[in-house]
């Protein structure tokens, strides 16, 4: 039986979510859309193709339904999903640090759920998508939601007790990239080039390192030492570093963000 999947509450992650699907070669036709705003329904339907409905009629025709809103507006969207939504049908959340048991306390009693944290790279199909079993899931739904998020990147299966860490490494880990190039390219600045090439040739040292941390199988020790020559710039840079404790900086930095994903998942927003 063809599969219907309706993405509800479609932003940009899930318009990337949507348009990955399709390049990976879901038929617009089994697949359906919900947005808050009219124009924004219409020009999904025009841009990919798919049928824009109401989030009720997405409950009642669609065999998994990925919610994509805001964790704040998730509450709402539930309470209009719940008369409509059969126990059989899939429910992936996005919603960064609702547990999956917050679903499962108001939809019909055995949905099965299954949570998902991605990030911001889905937008240039490089997404890592961190994939956890609700009470009710199987092996076939988490098959399934990968199938789903395969399409703007890597998938990676957790167990939930995971996935505030997840969160805190992977979630939000390309907002402290972006935060470090920020800091070097004023460095770039301060010793005397122009911003956009100080940009330039950080961003390039940024994917070619972060492609040799991926296809070389090296530790990323070892490729750190490779640029680091005795008595070297590399060296005094790496001194310097330790002397600002920007090991240990990073380290409460995630762990702050762990913290705070756990108020989140608690309700102390």
């Amino acid at each position: 039986m063809t599969q219907k999947v309706a993405v509800l509450g479609t932003g940009k992650i899930g318009e990337a979510l949507l348009s990955g699907m399709i390049r990976g070669g879901w038929a617009p036709s089994d697949l359906l859309v919900t947005a808050r705003r009219p124009e924004r329904a219409a020009q999904l339907r025009s841009r990919y193709g798919v049928e824009a409905v109401s989030n009720s009629e997405a409950a009642e025709a669609a065999d998994t339904l990925i919610l994509t809103v805001k964790p704040q507006d998730m509450g709402t969207l539930l309470a209009e999903l719940t008369p409509h939504l059969p126990a059989d049908r899939l429910v992936i959340s996005g919603a960064a640090g609702i547990p999956t048991s917050y679903f499962e306390e108001r939809l019909a009693a055995g949905t099965p759920v299954v949570r998902v944290m991605t990030n911001t790279p889905a937008l240039v199909d490089e997404a890592m998508s961190v994939i956890s079993a609700g009470t009710h899931a199987t092996g076939s739904h988490l098959t399934r939601a990968e199938e789903i998020f395969s399409g703007v990147g890597k998938t990676l299966r957790v167990p939930e007790s995971q996935q505030d860490a997840c969160t805190a490494l992977s979630g939000s880990g390309p907002a402290y990239f972006y935060f470090l190039v920020e800091a070097m390219t004023d460095a770039g600045i301060l010793l005397g080039l122009p911003r956009d090439k100080a940009h330039d040739l950080i961003v390039q040292a940024a994917v070619g390192a972060a492609v040799m941390l991926r296809d070389s199988g090296e530790h990323p020790v070892t490729l750190r030492e490779n640029v680091t020559s005795p008595a070297g710039t590399t060296i005094n840079a790496i001194r310097e570093l330790e002397n600002h404790g920007v090991r240990a900086a990073l380290l409460a930095a995630l762990e702050a963000a762990r913290d705070r994903s756990r108020e989140l998942a608690s309700g102390n927003g």
